[in-house]
Order: structure tokens, then sequence, then C-alpha cells
């Protein structure tokens, strides 16, 4: 009897902890994106984040990190791998797919964001689960986000609207070669990892990028010229989206669930938003160090500039009205929210 009550103890320890390891079960996460790890946002945005939803989970989560799309495939099908779940969660910019986020486009605008990314990145999450929740239906929306101001680096000097005049830029996104058509230049488009080859190759001989991704990138040793606006907007700014696959979110129990609840929204958004503009900082540090110079227009140069580029707004307006949407009102409530949280 004895030793029929101590094997019956011990199948109860075993069964236990047995239960206890099924509720301790982990999950493994693939993080797919386009940038080198030592850029920007995969450096104080990204790799941050993983970090503390590990913590938080106590272990019970990992991510697998594949940077400089090394999970296969190129920049413009990332949405898509984490729709499909090729991969669980992805970071990408909404610009590789031009025309399929017309409403999240609206902050791509000229002279539309402010230069504060953090603050600019908070506006626009807000914007997109306020005006544009359906375009991220078929994905579990992490967060939304915004870079820094548009910088035109070039290989010439550019100080007027006549100095782009010709010019092949590399373009950011859709909404950039238009900015960029209206400018005299003619835009090439492509994602940010291509721009140091075809810079080298004189396939272009400028780009459209923010200060931030200069460092990875090693355009400040490819062109000796930077030129930006005057003024709290930026000639442009690209958007960008992390999002996760929808079928490996909702099979996570419910308390792990909690745990990537609590590191989404708004301030996932300022996380990204704040990398940009550390990275902003950085990537200035980098142009200086090289000794390059860089080109700020006054008032009276950038005035002509926004004339040059105010079709664009109309042009917009009319595009996505084709698809039934209120474009110019979009416009106001995007002005609005920027205008919220920079105060």
């Amino acid at each position: 009897m004895f030793k029929l009550k101590k094997w019956l103890a011990g199948a109860s320890v075993m069964a236990s902890m047995v239960l206890q390891g099924a509720s301790a079960s982990e999950v493994t996460l693939r993080l797919h994106q386009f940038l080198p790890q030592n850029s920007s946002v995969p450096a104080m945005a990204i790799t941050p984040w993983i970090e503390k939803i590990e913590k938080e989970s106590n272990g019970r989560i990992k991510v697998q990190h594949y940077p400089l799309m090394q999970a296969g495939g190129v920049p413009g099908q990332l949405f898509d791998q984490a729709r499909d779940g090729v991969v669980d969660i992805v970071w990408t910019a909404l610009g590789y797919t031009p025309g399929r986020f017309p409403r999240s486009e609206v902050f791509e605008l000229p002279f539309m964001a402010n230069k504060d990314a953090e603050k600019s990145s908070v506006a626009f999450h807000e914007f997109v689960t306020t005006y544009a929740q359906e375009e991220f239906k078929d994905v579990k929306l992490l967060a939304v986000h915004v870079n820094g101001p548009g910088v035109l680096h070039t290989k010439t000097p550019v100080k007027t609207l006549e100095d782009l005049k010709g010019m092949r830029v590399r373009g950011a996104s859709r909404i950039v070669n238009i900015i960029l058509e209206q400018m005299g230049a003619v835009p090439v488009g492509m994602p940010a990892p291509a721009v140091g080859e075809a810079l080298s190759k004189g396939v272009i001989s400028a780009a459209s990028l923010q200060w931030e991704v200069v460092p990875a990138l090693r355009i400040q040793q490819m062109v000796k010229h930077h030129t930006i606006t005057h003024g709290d907007r930026g000639l442009y700014t690209g958007t960008f989206a992390f999002v996760m696959n929808r079928n490996t979110y909702e099979k996570l129990p419910a308390d792990l669930k909690k745990v990537i609840d609590n590191n989404s929204g708004p301030k996932v958004a300022a996380l990204f938003g704040r990398a940009m503009n550390e990275g902003d900082q950085r990537g200035l540090e980098a142009i200086k160090k090289e000794g390059n110079s860089i080109i700020t227009l006054d008032s009276t140069e950038t005035a002509r500039w926004q004339r040059a580029t105010s079709r664009v707004r109309a042009m917009w307006y009319q595009d996505v009205g084709k698809r039934g949407i209120n474009g110019e009102k979009l416009a106001a409530d995007a002005d609005a929210l920027i205008a919220k949280h920079n105060k």
C-alpha cells in the first residue's frame, strides 16, 4: 500500500509538471524587414521591442529577427508575407506597394508631416486607426509611423528648383515620385537598399532619403551635397507599418495576446518615431564628419518649392476620388491630427 501511495504521489507530481509545461509553452515568431540590423529602426526600435515582449512573456515568446530580407523575397512583398503567414511579423514601408494604402498616403503629401518624427508618428497612428483601419484588416496592426523630413542627397549642389531640372533622383514612393516630377526632376523608384549601387553605377545622381538611413547605406561617401527645406514641415515623409499575421496572433494563449496588445499602439508608434529622430541626428553627424555640404533652403526658395508641389495635392484628391475617397477631407483630418500632436 505504501508503495502504491508513493507511486500515485509521484504520478501526481509528474502530471503537474506536464500541465505546467503545457501552460508555459513557447512561441517562436519570425520577424522580417528590409534594412541592416545596425540601421536606426532595427537597432533602436525593433530590437528593444523584441527584448520587451520576450521579457514580459517570461521567455515564452521568442523572436527570430531576419534583417535585410534574409527570409527571402523583395521589400515590396513584405506586407503580403505577413498577411499570408510566410513570416509572422514584418516592418515595411507602405510606399513599396504603390496605390495599396490610398488613405494612409495622405501623410506623404508635400509639406504635410511635421519634421518631428515621434510626434508625427503618433498623429499618423491615430489617423490610421480612425480613418484607414480597413487598409490593415487582413493583418494584426501593431503600429504605423513616419520617418523624419525628406532630404535630397545629390552629387551636385541643389540650391534652387532650377538645379533639379532633368536630374535623375531616387523616389521613395509613388507620391514622392510625383513631387520630384513636379519640381522638374526625373524620378526613379527603388527601395532604399538599392540606392547605394544605383548611385555608384550612375543610374541616379541623387536620392530622396531621410538623414537616418545615410550611415547604413554609406550615402555620405557617394554624394557630397544634402538639401533640406526651411520650416517645421518637411518636403515629404515616408509611411511605415509594423504588422503581424492575424492567424498567428489569434492562436496565441490569452496571456500572450495581452503581451502583444500591450506592445502595440501609439506608444510603439512613438518608439519608432523616436528611433527615426535619433537616427536623423546620427546621419547628420556622419555627414558633417565627412565634410559634406548641408544646404538649408531659405524661406523664399522653400516657398517656391511649395508652389511647385502644390498641384500634387490636387492630383492626389482627384486620384483617390476615383476610388470613392474624399481626399480633401482626409488631408484636413491629417492636418488637424498633426497640429494636435505637435502642440
